[in-house]
């Protein structure tokens, strides 16, 4: 870990100690004149800025501690802003919030901003979930009377909770938290702003702003030093976020000579190409049936979700594994499996062709499904665990229109990176890294989602998950100025390539809607055996 001396050298919030005297007969210099004569000789001579909302508080916070204080501050177009001044025999560092603003879950973490290190982490459900558990719902809950304004009370009382939790969890006073760092898609962004999404989801698409900038937490509601900056991870436009921003950033593919691909699978599939020297980016809808949006059967990933799945060819037994209460990965014994996740669902499909027991156009194939198979209102449903074994009170079945939504799913992505490659001139089997982000990246089996042609068959090692990139971009840009400012010119590099007006895109999908391809030389690693 970096030395606190060297990590503030870099950091846009820092904590410094100026040496001030007393006011005296001889020394009349103004209370506020002298803290910033003080912390400007500390910083090197660099320029100062006190707010005039703060003038009133320096006077009494001098006094009271005797003129001995450090001050925090944060740095805006090379300028110095105060943001308090602290008794120098106060809390021993100063701290910073790097949030993760999901339209599903939010994820807050706690950081020590003078020696970067993580103090703490919490993730909750998004409060708007009871409003709409889509987008678009919340974006037409939004144009109502009152409506904008709930959304963004119910998603900042919230967050303030659990501000509150984390601090008093750790012993940390609120006032001690200068700094947040927020990455979010576009409209989850527009509605923590309180800004009008109404035009996101209409033509021309257009959102309110794009770079937001440095605000203020006393601004926006936020309970934590009413002087912190409060950052905004830029968005590219409607479609594309801040939290791909912070995700490109967490990558490190903008350092990097060979062309990479970044991909995050949530309610969109959002896809990035490139590398230090150009990127392109698409967003899709390839999403929904690995969330749970379109399998009866699916869910998010949580405890008691089943992640992973293999079936034995010959018996046609299934082993199942599930997601434990602390994250963590198990054959069930105790606890009995309720839904499946994305990556579950993936793991299903391909081990269902690979015994197969689905053909190539994803169709149940009953004399290899047996007594697995049954029908539910004229619909084929395969039986993936029985009643006896679930914990949802029922047998967990996947119907016919569950694969076909998920056939759907694997085209719409595996055409995504397609096109997008072909944009660029660039083949496949190019690329050099495949970076899989979210909480679909951290359980999905690779070879899986090759076997059934979701993504490329490329060599295994070419896939890094790197799991919550939004948040660890997040705290990227919170805690260093460089990471700050590439945020900015991330966003400006990005050319943004729209698919719902790309006929190539619409005769690629039909190719990519059997498993693992009707091109079967793309997938030479799948062994498809005859059906």
């Amino acid at each position: 870990m970096e030395s606190k001396e060297n990590r503030a050298s870099g950091a846009w919030i820092k904590r410094i100690s100026p040496q001030l005297s007393p006011p005296s007969l001889k020394d009349n210099t103004a209370d506020v004149d002298r803290l910033v004569k003080g912390i400007r000789k500390g910083l090197g001579d660099e320029e100062v800025s006190v707010d005039f909302a703060q003038i009133k508080g320096v006077t009494r916070s001098l006094r009271n501690h005797d003129y001995e204080v450090s001050a925090a501050l944060f740095q805006e177009h090379n300028c110095w802003h105060l943001i308090d001044v602290f008794s120098a025999q106060g809390e021993d560092s100063i701290y910073g919030l790097a949030l993760d603003l999901g339209s599903s879950t939010l994820v807050l973490r706690l950081m020590d901003l003078e020696n970067g290190g993580i103090r703490d982490e919490t993730s909750f459900h998004n409060p708007q979930i009871e409003i709409g558990a889509d987008i678009l719902t919340r974006i037409h809950f939004a144009a109502r009377d009152g409506g904008l304004s709930k959304l963004q009370d119910i998603l900042i009382g919230k967050l303030n909770e659990e501000i509150n939790k984390l601090t008093k969890k750790n012993g940390i006073g609120l006032e001690s938290i200068v700094g947040m760092s927020v990455a979010g898609n576009t409209t989850m962004t527009h509605l923590f702003l309180g800004l009008d999404p109404y035009w996101i989801c209409r033509e021309p698409y257009i959102p309110v702003v794009n770079s937001p900038g440095l605000l203020k937490s006393r601004d926006l509601g936020i309970k934590i030093n009413p002087g912190a900056p409060i950052l905004i991870s830029p968005n590219v436009g409607s479609y594309f976020g801040g939290d791909l921003i912070a995700g490109i950033l967490a990558s490190g593919m903008t350092h990097q000579r060979e062309t990479a691909f970044l991909v995050d699978v949530g309610t969109n599939a959002e896809v990035v190409i490139g590398n230090r020297d150009w990127l392109m980016a698409c967003a899709g809808a390839a999403g929904p049936a690995l969330e749970g949006g379109v399998a009866s059967v699916g869910m998010m990933a949580g405890p008691g979700v089943i992640d992973r799945i293999v079936i034995d060819p010959a018996t046609r037994e299934f082993e199942i594994r599930t997601i434990q209460d602390d994250g963590s990965i198990e054959v069930p014994q105790g606890q009995k499996p309720v839904g499946i996740c994305g990556s579950g669902l993936i793991d299903l499909a391909s081990q269902l062709f690979l015994a197969k027991m689905i053909d190539l156009r994803g169709k149940f194939v009953p004399e290899r499904c047996g007594n697995r198979l049954m029908e539910i209102d004229g619909i084929r449903h395969l039986i993936v665990v029985p009643s006896k074994d679930s914990g949802a009170g029922q047998a967990l079945t996947l119907s016919q229109t569950d694969i076909d939504g998920l056939i759907r799913s694997k085209a719409a992505m595996y055409t995504i990176l397609t096109t997008i490659a072909n944009t660029v001139n660039i083949s496949l089997r190019e690329i050099s890294r495949f970076y899989v982000a979210g909480t679909f990246g951290s359980y999905i089996d690779p070879q899986s989602a090759i076997t059934i042609g979701m993504i490329p068959d490329l060599p295994l090692e070419t896939y890094v998950s790197l799991g919550n990139t939004s948040l660890n971009g997040a705290s990227m840009a919170l805690l260093e100025t460089d990471a700050k400012d590439e945020l900015f010119q991330i966003r400006d590099q990005i050319t943004y390539l729209e698919l719902n007006v790309n006929q190539e895109f619409m005769n690629l999908f039909s190719a990519a809607k059997f498993i693992p391809h009707t091109d079967r030389s793309l997938f030479p690693s799948v062994k498809t055996g005859n059906f």
